[in-house]
């Protein structure tokens, strides 16, 4: 009997250690540092990459042992191709990209099936004149969660004023609508947020506004506009004298509503006092609920890494808001500063130090919903001396629909690097009503990649390293795209070659 208890509770151990497994790609032989990449996702059972190696522009196809079954050079793009987006279905994905010929954009679309094939060819979906010193990276594409809705917008600045563009598109790419609205600007003190299309096709974002280029957004609007419209509805937020940080905009396509979340003050160069949320009805376009929910002593006892507990959120910048079924959502935010001799720390030159900020050059920028790298990726906010990166924390909040808080936890972790953060933060993978970080922690003078879990009532569980870990690979999780339920692609670098690896649950 107690041998056969022994063997039951090994069984259980042996079943926990095989329920991840890494699989690696073969690194190739252009895939050096140099390579610009995008996780295209899981298309017809292949994993798809994107990658652009000195403006040669190719599909790598992984089978599902992450064994190279084709690499296809996408001929049909021409030399310095702008940039280029991505939307994958089950059986292919889209290929949108944009290039200049003489004075004139083009934005064009193709597909590709699951081995890197082409099955539509070419085809122009728009064209922009532009003036010789003109911007000529100003198409912008985004999907409806359920794919659906395609939308490029495009976004021309004149007379402090920006021209918006929008292309609202079906699954076929066929065009449902197409409008042109003009609405102010004034650089350096109005900041949108990200834009989203939901699953009906209405185009949303917010509209933050300051004082002056060097305070935080004083003023929120709420902007939209219906699948048909040819205009923006505007809507202004009170926030009672509070001051916001970097909005983030969440559409939530089951409860048909809109949530805004940010980091708030309550005066001028103060200390981050807790979580601003609003929840925004979309059918009925009003404001549902509004929330000011300031930090307890608690939690930002857990949260700080060094000095007093008033200061301990103010590094802290919001990465993740996930949606429950029910209307609330959990949000993570992490710890993230940087040391520079030439330049000190400074909070406002990270979300709005860009030079020329404008909105279509931030989509491109490094954000846990993006999946680009670039080798030559900026560093806008320290730009003389060594720059050292610091990803601290992470802190997991529990919310219901109206934006009250249920439950808090801290992930712990410390990273660090000099003049490369490719490997420091982290991803998220979820499975069922589990959240797994994945991010890297040094261990024995190695870059071990770890996974702990919060479960749905925020109890963290540090999990046993994952199986394969093979010496020689540095992961990149910050890029890492989860491709199915079970699923997520992580890059790796491996002797200065660029691989990617597949963990399954």
């Amino acid at each position: 009997m107690k041998n056969i208890l022994i063997l039951f509770i090994f069984s259980l151990f042996s079943f926990k250690a095989i329920s991840q497994q890494i699989t690696y790609s073969q690194a190739e032989a252009d895939d050096t540092r140099a390579l610009d990449f995008n996780i295209i996702g899981k298309v017809g059972g292949n994993f798809l990459v994107y990658k652009n190696i000195r403006n040669k522009y190719a599909v790598s196809v992984y089978d599902n042992r992450m064994k190279s079954k084709n690499k296809v050079d996408l001929d049909f793009m021409p030399d310095k191709t702008i940039n280029v987006d991505f939307v994958a279905y089950p059986d292919f994905a889209y290929i949108i990209y944009q290039f200049q010929k003489r004075n004139i954009l083009h934005c064009m679309a193709a597909a590709i099936d699951g081995n890197g094939k082409l099955l539509k060819t070419p085809f122009e979906l728009d064209t922009t004149q532009i003036s010789f010193f003109a911007d000529n990276k100003i198409y912008s594409t985004i999907n409806s969660e359920d794919k659906s809705k395609i939308l490029i917008y495009k976004i021309q600045k004149k007379n402090d004023k920006f021209n918006f563009t929008t292309l609202l598109l079906n699954d076929s790419l066929e065009l449902l609508h197409k409008s042109r609205i003009e609405t102010p600007y004034e650089e350096h003190k109005d900041i949108f947020s990200d834009f989203f299309v939901d699953d009906a096709g209405n185009f949303v974002f917010t509209k933050g506004t300051k004082l002056n280029s060097r305070d935080y957004l004083q003023k929120l609007i709420m902007v939209t506009k219906g699948p048909q419209d040819d205009n923006f509805t505007l809507n202004e937020l009170n926030l009672s004298g509070n001051y916001l940080d970097e909005i983030k905009l969440k559409v939530d396509n089951v409860n048909q509503q809109y949530l805004i979340n940010s980091l708030f003050y309550q005066k001028k160069n103060g200390n981050i006092e807790g979580l601003y949320s609003a929840v925004w009805n979309k059918k009925n376009d009003k404001l549902v609920s509004q929330n000011f929910a300031e930090f307890g002593d608690s939690i930002r006892e857990q949260a700080k890494t060094e000095g007093g507990t008033r200061l301990a959120f103010n590094d802290y910048f919001i990465r993740d808001v996930i949606l429950k079924k029910d209307g609330g959502f959990i949000l993570t935010a992490e710890d993230h500063t940087t040391q520079s001799r030439g330049n000190p720390w400074n909070r406002y030159d990270y979300l709005y130090g860009y030079p020329s900020f404008s909105p279509f050059d931030s989509y491109y920028l490094y954000s846990p919903s993006s999946y680009w790298y670039s080798s030559r990726y900026p560093n806008y906010y320290n730009n003389s001396g060594q720059v050292r990166y610091y990803y601290q924390n992470i802190v997991v909040l529990d919310l219901d629909n109206t934006g009250n808080l249920i439950w808090s936890n801290i992930v712990h972790k410390s990273q660090f690097d000099d003049d490369n953060d490719n490997f420091l933060s982290y991803s998220i993978m979820l499975t069922g009503s589990e959240l797994h970080f994945l991010f890297n922690e040094l261990e024995r003078r190695n870059q071990l990649i770890n996974d702990q879990t919060v479960s749905a009532d925020g109890k963290i569980t540090r999990n046993p390293p994952l199986r394969s870990l093979d010496r020689g690979y540095e992961f990149m999780p910050r890029y890492a795209k989860q491709v199915s339920s079970y699923q997520i692609i992580v890059p790796c670098m491996y002797r200065n070659f660029i691989c990617f690896a597949k963990i399954e649950y």
